[in-house]
């Protein structure tokens, strides 16, 4: 975006955002959490809706001036019901973290159990992290992937479930590179009489692509983030049967928030439009091929891939055959210029710090316009930067390198 008055008022900012700018085009983005909203989506960011407070929900401000602030809003929650079958829709939290947050302190009370995937198997600070908010607030009891297999064992699942009784069952994960049996959980909630909460915040563009199975209608609840796979602004929504709308909606006002973000919500308004496209439902099949041309690759070089490979958009990787760690892989990668995270693995062994993994995914390379042949080249300098892992001028080599590729796919947003 054309930034003069800032480059006119505060050329340290500016200077800052020059070299930010620089990295995304100069390197390879394989954060799977991470990817690139559309100019659209940058300028929607970046109005005067920021300007105002608009506390409450639409037809019921607290504040005056609100007749435009409640068009936005509303058409974010329409189009938002274009994407999703919801029977309710809440755009207005923040991000992930305080979306789940809400939907606890909506559906359960201090103290209830609650079950969610362990998190060094995949799951979310927020599903239950013994020193987090969830973990603190209600009792957490985790299931876990089987460590031999990568993939969930749903019959122990059920077996876990039957003996603890949950409130809450949570579904949807951080780090699983696994299809999710929606329908599976459904029915374990119902057995023993749990409300099925859905974190699809890593693929939700999937959903909508078709190229993943939906919680709908088994989840009686449904979060999401509005980027990753999405592809829009950093921001949530939550959507639920009706019967728990009102309960969702206290939740988060005046529950866990106060004045909505209305310029994100008008940046979603604008992804949720883009994604109702046809093309989304290409960019979304083309993830996955990409993820999976990247796994079987990487297994070519003798890459360690947590459950063997992918179905959605992320892998993960147990590098303790190569003997590396994650933390060192991740500074080797940010010298040649891929960006992607250090990641806890089934069975960990290593502190959280420094473990045993990596995570990355494809959705971001993807919207750059790179397929099944450029995920052969990502393979290679992955390999390579773990066989020259401490040769300095290797790794400085392999960047020049992935400097000259990754220019000829421009970054939307970036002139």
């Amino acid at each position: 975006m054309d930034t003069p008055h800032l480059q006119q008022q505060d050329p340290t900012v500016f200077d800052i955002l020059i070299k930010e700018t620089n990295r995304q085009k100069e390197g390879l983005e394989l954060i799977p959490s991470e990817n690139y909203v559309s100019p659209a989506v940058l300028e929607a960011m970046g109005t005067i809706f920021t300007n105002k407070y608009s506390e409450g929900y639409p037809g019921k401000r607290y504040y005056g001036g609100q007749e435009f602030i409640d068009q936005i809003e509303l058409l974010a929650i329409e189009r938002a019901k274009r994407l999703f079958p919801a029977e309710h829709v809440n755009v207005q939290p923040y991000s992930g973290s305080p979306a789940n947050s809400a939907i606890y302190f909506a559906l359960m009370n201090y103290g209830d159990t609650a079950m969610g995937l362990q998190l060094d198997h995949g799951g979310h600070i927020t599903h239950g992290l013994p020193i987090g908010f969830s973990g603190k607030s209600y009792h957490f009891v985790p299931y876990f992937v089987n460590v031999a297999t990568g993939f969930i064992d749903m019959e122990e699942v059920r077996k876990i479930a039957h003996e603890v009784k949950p409130k809450m069952i949570v579904c949807g994960y951080t780090a699983y590179p696994r299809t999710i049996d929606f329908k599976g959980f459904y029915d374990i909630a119902q057995e023993v009489g749990a409300i099925l909460m859905a974190d699809i915040s890593h693929i939700a563009g999937l959903i909508i692509g078709e190229v993943h199975p939906s919680p709908f209608p088994y989840a009686d609840v449904v979060m999401t983030t509005t980027h990753k796979t999405l592809r829009g602004p950093r921001g949530a929504m939550i959507m639920c049967k009706e019967k728990y709308a009102k309960d969702i909606d206290r939740a988060v006002f005046p529950g866990m928030q106060g004045g909505p973000h209305e310029h994100t919500i008008a940046a979603k308004a604008v992804a949720f439009e883009e994604a109702a496209r046809p093309d989304f439902k290409t960019y979304a099949a083309q993830i996955v091929k990409n993820a999976k041309a990247l796994a079987d690759e990487l297994l070519s070089y003798g890459f360690q891939l947590v459950s063997g490979g992918t179905d959605n958009h992320l892998i993960l990787i147990d590098l303790t055959n190569k003997n590396v760690t994650g933390k060192e892989m991740q500074s080797a990668c940010d010298i040649v210029g891929i960006s992607l995270n250090k990641n806890t693995v089934p069975g960990e062994k290593r502190s959280p710090f420094d473990p045993s993994g990596i995570r990355l995914g494809t959705p971001a390379v993807t919207t750059r316009g790179m397929k099944e042949k450029e995920m052969k080249k990502i393979a290679q300098w992955l390999a390579k930067t773990v066989e020259h892992i401490h040769d300095q001028e290797a790794l400085l080599r392999i960047k020049k390198e992935i400097q000259e590729f990754s220019l000829q796919f421009p970054v939307p947003g970036i002139q």
